[in-house]
């Protein structure tokens, strides 16, 4: 993996927007099931028909070392369904992402995480200890 898409040189051209935009302007979708909702290869097909890979570039947070430019093996990490983007999608980059020890894709994935959260309403909930004091100090 070659690292994240930059977002500063790559949004500027095309229609599609970044992430953060997408976010801003209430484009999201907050509870959905990714492994119905990410899209397709004809969905992704039928997205490039109508879209310039700059454009298509921009629903990915990563891209692959040794792809060819301009084939679909070359973008990583899709975090919408070319439309929205999804939380789910974004919690699947993150775990990927983590798994596969691509540190600054999983970092950009849960940044992106946590600014969804907090443009939704989403707060951590404090939760209590339930473990008991005997319980740490057992061998």
């Amino acid at each position: 993996m070659s690292g994240p898409v930059d977002d500063r040189r790559a949004w500027r051209f095309g229609q599609a927007v970044p992430p953060r935009r997408l976010i801003e302007t209430r484009q999201y979708v907050l509870d959905s099931d990714w492994g119905k909702a990410q899209p397709r290869a004809d969905a992704q097909n039928d997205y490039l028909a109508k879209h310039s890979w700059q454009e298509y570039a921009r629903w990915h947070l990563g891209l692959t070392d040794g792809a060819t430019d301009e084939t679909k093996t070359r973008y990583a990490f899709i975090y919408g369904d070319l439309r929205r983007l999804h939380r789910t999608g974004l919690i699947a980059c993150v775990y990927r992402a983590s798994e596969w020890r691509h540190k600054d894709i999983e970092l950009a994935a849960h940044d992106l995480l946590q600014l969804l959260d907090k443009a939704t309403g989403l707060m951590p909930r404090r939760v209590k200890a339930t473990l008991q004091r005997s319980s740490l100090t057992d061998s």
